[in-house]
């Protein structure tokens, strides 16, 4: 462990971008408790319903378009002006690069970007890609395959996994916001982080796997939550140094 400590790692879910007007995938109105919109997110819904597929993608790339950055984005975004920081993200929208955050790792792709169906982790064939601008059938990626969303679908593992838990393993302070570690294998990165590292899980109800492992829990939204965070660690209350 580094005796100069600066590195914070957040992981994040679908709650940190709730107050930007993004839904949640397994709360209460969850997208994912729409049995269609779940099944469509599947390799089987592209293989069996491709216009359905897309139109389901081309909806939520649609509302990405509209959404803005929030409190708490933008907060974990300024903390790299004093602190080494990494997010790593479940999210498939791409709100910590808009609000400033520069090293951020998506397991789960993003909606701003397409791939090939052939081959959807060949780097060769993702792209960035409008999102106002909708896929179509017969829109075709470098390997002359369907274009689709490059995002990780029900049957496909998840990407730079690698990379995830080098980050959870040289983190300094390990914070979890909004999200119940639901999914696996993102939901296992809290394992990698060393016992005696300062963990916080930042969410309005009980995270039961992070409290288990010593988290301390700030029961707040992920705006309200990462201020009194924040407020913490300017302070020194966590002994984290700044890099300049």
């Amino acid at each position: 462990m580094n005796m100069e400590r600066r590195h914070i790692v957040f992981l994040t879910g679908a709650g940190i971008s709730v107050e930007s007007g993004l839904t949640t995938f397994r709360g209460k109105d969850g997208l994912w408790n729409n049995k269609s919109w779940r099944f469509l997110a599947s390799t089987e819904g592209y293989y069996k319903y491709p216009q359905d597929f897309l139109d389901f993608y081309n909806w939520r790339r649609k509302k990405l378009a509209e959404a803005e950055p929030n409190r708490a984005h933008r907060l974990i975004a300024e903390l790299e002006r004093e602190y080494q920081v990494t997010v790593i993200t479940q999210n498939v929208d791409n709100l910590h690069e808009r609000a400033g955050s520069t090293n951020v790792i998506h397991v789960h792709g993003n909606l701003t970007k397409v791939c090939s169906t052939k081959s959807p982790h060949d780097p060769r064939f993702v792209e960035d890609y409008p999102l106002t601008e909708p896929i179509r059938l017969g829109d075709k990626a470098g390997d002359e395959s369907q274009l689709r969303p490059y995002t990780v679908l029900f049957g496909e593992r998840a990407l730079r996994m690698e990379e995830a838990q080098e980050a959870a393993l040289h983190a300094d302070v390990f914070v979890v916001v909004g999200t119940s570690l639901a999914v696996m294998p993102a939901a296992d990165l809290v394992r990698y982080v060393y016992k005696e590292v300062p963990k916080f899980v930042i969410d309005p109800k009980e995270v039961m796997a992070c409290e288990a492992m010593g988290f301390e829990a700030i029961r707040a939204t992920a705006g309200e939550g990462m201020a009194y965070l924040v407020e913490r660690i300017k302070s020194g209350a966590i002994g984290i140094k700044a890099c300049n």
